[in-house]
């Protein structure tokens, strides 16, 4: 079955941001949710994303680029967009974080987590994914939270988002397969369980570098998928 990649994007915040609720519970639960942190993160980044995804994405028009027989269309430019910004993401988790700044002095850096906010709810509209790949390291390098706690504050933040950026969606009258979308969000629902699990024998600084290559390759991925296209 082939879905558009724009409605596609619109399938992606549901999924996610349902099965990050089900995710922020149980870390809420562990005590590894940083609420501050998430409400200062989650409020410019939810205003962002609905913004986005009920003004930006439908005004962007379908053939960005046409130069004879190259046609540079919406959809690809939105793919590879996503990839060059995973690639910028990851690059913080694999080389490890230098800034050994503590969460409690978050506090001086609130513009600078705010203007994250806003920074990845625009990207996140734009790509439909809910931002984990952007926001957890941000968490980590600019407010120096652990890394598990990082990915903990970051289901909270991407389920507010992700639901948020949906609703966006609905109100620009996207034709939504409740169905389709519904087993999608079953089935990740069970993989975020199994994630959970996981998470209990792997250490912070080797889920950081783990997530980070995992990133790359997504990345590369999706490049090769759209470049090999054009």
């Amino acid at each position: 079955m082939m879905i558009d990649p724009v409605l596609a994007t619109a399938y992606s915040l549901f999924v996610v941001g349902s099965t990050s609720i089900i995710g922020s519970i149980r870390k809420g639960m562990e005590r590894l949710v940083n609420w501050k942190v998430a409400a200062v993160f989650a409020l410019p980044s939810l205003l962002a994303v609905f913004l986005t995804r009920y003004y930006l994405v439908p005004a962007i028009p379908d053939d960005l680029i046409k130069t004879g027989a190259f046609i540079l269309t919406k959809d690809i430019a939105i793919m590879i967009f996503f990839a060059v910004v995973m690639l910028m993401a990851s690059y913080s988790m694999i080389r490890g974080n230098a800034n050994k700044t503590k969460a409690s002095e978050s506090n001086y850096r609130l513009p600078l987590i705010v203007l994250e906010g806003l920074v990845v709810g625009t990207v996140t509209g734009l790509v439909g994914a809910g931002g984990g790949f952007l926001i957890v390291p941000a968490l980590v390098v600019l407010v120096g939270l652990p890394m598990k706690e990082a990915v903990g504050t970051s289901l909270v933040i991407i389920a507010i988002k992700s639901l948020i950026g949906f609703l966006g969606d609905i109100g620009s009258g996207q034709d939504i397969n409740w169905i389709l979308m519904l087993s999608f969000t079953a089935f990740s629902a069970i993989g975020m369980f199994l994630g959970i699990y996981a998470n209990r024998f792997v250490s912070g600084d080797k889920l950081k570098k783990i997530f980070g290559w995992f990133i790359v390759i997504m990345a590369i991925f999706i490049l090769y998928k759209e470049l090999d296209g054009l």
